[in-house]
């Protein structure tokens, strides 16, 4: 891996705590990472692999702190070992490697979780008999798509008032009849 100028400059700038912490981290960077790059995003050095983000580091007034982009979680603040103002508050040379190494792998492997399947479309008995008591809406109606029809049954389903429900099956009968998807008033907009 090849030492970025910048880098340099972004270490030669902070505190005097954290230019140990940056330069260790950078040293076990290059060490565990032989393929990688280092630049600078979001104002900080980043080591990546095939340009996705392996390890991060960032140094502040008063503390600095390594990030491992595949274990980061959301709301636990930046850094996953806390609030760092000297090296002995790393884990060992060896783990940290192990999991930078670990980290380049998981954020290359694509991403193993599916969308979840959306609920079965139950429609409810009042639209589908308002739309067989109009003309030619059952046709249209089976021919959309299993999102223009939930369309429908959601706003129909999501009435709070028997009326307004009433209201909204004899309306979505009529624009079914005419071929009209439910939003069919901003398609053209």
């Amino acid at each position: 891996m090849q030492r970025n100028p910048k880098v340099d400059a972004y270490i030669a700038r902070q505190a005097d705590f954290a230019q140990p912490i940056l330069k260790h981290v950078r040293d076990l960077a290059h060490d565990a990472l032989p393929d990688g790059e280092e630049v600078l995003k979001w104002g900080m050095p980043y080591f990546t692999v095939n340009g996705k983000n392996a390890v991060g580091m960032a140094a502040f007034k008063e503390h600095a702190s390594v990030m491992v982009c595949s274990t980061v979680t959301a709301g636990g603040g930046m850094g996953n070992f806390g609030k760092l103002t000297a090296i002995d508050e790393l884990p060992g040379d060896e783990d940290l490697m192990q999991q930078f190494r670990d980290s380049a792998v998981a954020v290359q492997s694509p991403k193993t979780s599916k969308p979840k399947p959306k609920a079965a479309l139950d429609t409810p008995s009042d639209l589908a008999n308002a739309i067989d008591s109009t003309a030619g809406a059952r046709a249209v109606f089976d021919g959309f798509t299993d999102a223009q029809r939930r369309d429908y049954i959601d706003w129909i389903t999501s009435a709070k008032r028997e009326a307004t429900r009433e209201k909204r099956v004899a309306q979505a009968a009529e624009w079914i009849g005419e071929g009209k998807r439910r939003n069919w008033k901003y398609e053209n907009c």
